[in-house]
């Protein structure tokens, strides 16, 4: 068997493992190393000290040198120089910092003034409740970038009250589940850290890239949900003065001051501090950190359980990131190593391609791996792969990662596999259907692709601001 043959055979199982529900990182290490040490297995180089071994050695000086022929392989010393590069790169410093925003954020009742404040506002506007969430959705998605948080908090808030104005249950499951997956494209983004990392492409121009399209995005998220208010109005009744009351002008703006303006703030200054080159990524990340921990203050909703509760939570989240780095990067590293790389870009290039053809091709295998996959395992093991061809068909990486950030909303909103649909499902009342949550993602579905054709028709909605700030 050839090395490529072996690197494929290694790229095979590692799919049928991660199906089989092995942990993805711990499996990228253990094949990377596992292959690593055929790759680079060096017989020589093994024996050299055990062959130098004088007469008359004891057992344990044998065994002592056996062994450390045996771990002198070179795939060990790549292993430890990966682990080391990935905690040392400052991008990924980011990481932790904007998690601890957002789970402190969540975990300070924030949400639950925002909504109800946004609700009372948008009260006569038809589909009220649905622009309210998903305003809602958008703002909190943005500060914590955590799919499953904002879901199950937005489904505990935000779907019994639609529910009780007498909103259709598909429908207004479907705005919660698409709402709550707009955090993976609106900066500042966890996934667009971890795509820039994984690329090199920088975050600052990331960023800046992706905000229209995710305004975009969420446009077509309202058009949708006021054209269906509109034309069927039993899905989403105008609420009763009972369910969404009325308040004076004035009341209304003291609550929009305490409720929207400080979130709106606090992103808006980490956003503008990377964005005006005012600050690093995570520069502003601490910011945005220390914004979230004086806004818990003042809304004096801080707790030492939930300040341990908002810790643990980000240096686990930011422990997986990290070790599938460090196993990404090594199984990547093998992968190339024998060949496997420059199998598949021959065989990509050797179909002769057009473009369009290709990010069509490309970004489907991306859809189909959103269903087993979360977006972090597509990001870090499998966008890498498509990278060295984008040159040879003239694709900008930037550009290429707001689409695959597009393309990442539908891997939370495809049946069978849509995971914001069980994290709804989770909290949501039991004559909430997991079908009735299905049939009500689908629309929202529909507007990510058609978010994504435009985005290809009409480029500069990616490149105008990074142009404008940064230059072309």
């Amino acid at each position: 068997m050839t090395d490529p043959q072996v690197a494929l055979m290694m790229l095979g199982l590692f799919i049928i493992i991660v199906f089989l529900g092995f942990p993805i990182a711990f499996t990228l290490m253990a094949m990377g190393i596992g292959f690593g040490y055929y790759a680079y297995f060096d017989a020589d180089r093994m024996w050299r000290a055990y062959n130098r071994l004088e007469e008359g050695a004891g057992d344990w000086d044998r065994w002592s040198l056996w062994l450390d022929g045996f771990f002198n392989n070179r795939i060990f010393d790549l292993f430890v120089n990966q682990t080391y590069t990935v905690m040392s790169n400052d991008v990924l410093t980011a990481i932790p910092l904007f998690l601890f925003m957002g789970y402190i954020v969540e975990r300070a009742n924030i949400v639950d003034r925002l909504f109800s404040t946004l609700n009372i506002a948008a009260r006569n506007a038809p589909g009220s409740m649905g622009v309210a969430a998903l305003i809602t959705c958008a703002l909190f998605a943005t500060a914590t970038g955590i799919v499953g948080a904002v879901v199950t908090l937005m489904g505990l808030l935000a779907l019994p009250a639609m529910l009780k104005a007498r909103y259709d249950k598909s429908f207004a499951s479907g705005i919660i589940c698409a709402g709550g997956t707009l955090g993976i494209l609106i900066p500042p983004s966890i996934m667009l850290i971890v795509y820039a990392a994984a690329s090199g492409v920088s975050i600052v121009r990331l960023y800046a890239g992706a905000l229209l399209p995710g305004f975009l995005l969420v446009g077509l998220y309202i058009i949708y949900v006021v054209g269906r208010a509109i034309l069927q109005p039993s899905s989403a009744p105008k609420p009763s003065r009972e369910e969404v009351p009325e308040v004076r002008v004035g009341r209304l703006v003291v609550m929009l001051l305490t409720s929207f303006v400080p979130l709106a703030v606090l992103i808006l200054a980490v956003l503008g501090s990377i964005l005006f080159g005012l600050a690093t990524p995570t520069e502003a990340a601490a910011i945005g950190a220390l914004g979230g921990f004086l806004l818990a203050l003042g809304y004096r909703a801080l707790t030492w359980q939930r300040l341990r509760e908002s810790v643990y939570l980000t240096v686990r989240t930011t422990a997986m990131v990290c070790w599938l780095f460090v196993g990404s990067y090594t199984f990547s590293s093998v992968f190339s190593y024998l060949g496997g790389e420059q199998v598949i870009s021959d065989f990509v290039t050797g179909l002769n391609l057009s473009p369009i053809a290709f990010l069509i091709l490309a970004q489907l295998i991306i859809f189909l791996l959103g269903w087993p996959l979360e977006w972090s395992e597509i990001i870090i093991i499998f966008v890498p792969i498509f990278l060295p061809l984008l040159p040879h068909f003239g694709i900008d990486p930037l550009f290429f990662g707001i689409l695959v950030a597009l393309n990442l909303q539908t891997s939370f909103l495809t049946p069978p596999m849509a995971m914001s649909a069980y994290y709804l499902k989770g909290i949501a009342p039991p004559d909430v259907a997991l079908v009735d949550i299905f049939k009500g993602v689908l629309p929202f579905l529909l507007m990510v692709f058609l978010a994504m054709a435009i985005v290809y028709i009409a480029p500069d909605i990616v490149f105008w601001l990074p142009n404008a700030f940064y230059g072309g």
